[in-house]
């Protein structure tokens, strides 16, 4: 049974990635449906960074995490190099958690 997932799953994932190549220039949408599927991505991208920044699996993820993220977020919005964003974000968590912040 576990094969069988991985092989539909591996399949599906493919023709996924596969169809825009296809049919780029076969099928026209909207502007509007551009702008939704564009809008899904990004609630997508948001919902993904809400859940792994709060949560560890079903259970919160106490503050040092969320606190990471946020010198990440600050980091970016003053334009500093991803380089540098990462190592403080990484650092800031450490640091709190060195200091028996969960």
């Amino acid at each position: 049974m576990t094969v069988a997932a991985l092989v539909v799953l591996a399949g599906g994932t493919y023709l996924a990635r596969l169809l825009p190549l296809v049919l780029h220039d076969r099928v026209a949408l909207s502007e509007r449906a551009v702008r939704l599927v564009e809008l899904g991505a990004v609630a997508l991208l948001v919902a993904l960074l809400a859940t792994g920044t709060w949560f560890d699996g079903g259970e919160f993820a106490g503050w040092a995490r969320p606190a990471g993220v946020a010198v990440a977020g600050l980091a970016l919005w003053r334009r500093l190099p991803f380089v540098l964003v990462v190592v403080l974000a990484a650092g800031t968590t450490a640091l709190l958690r060195l200091a028996g912040v969960p």
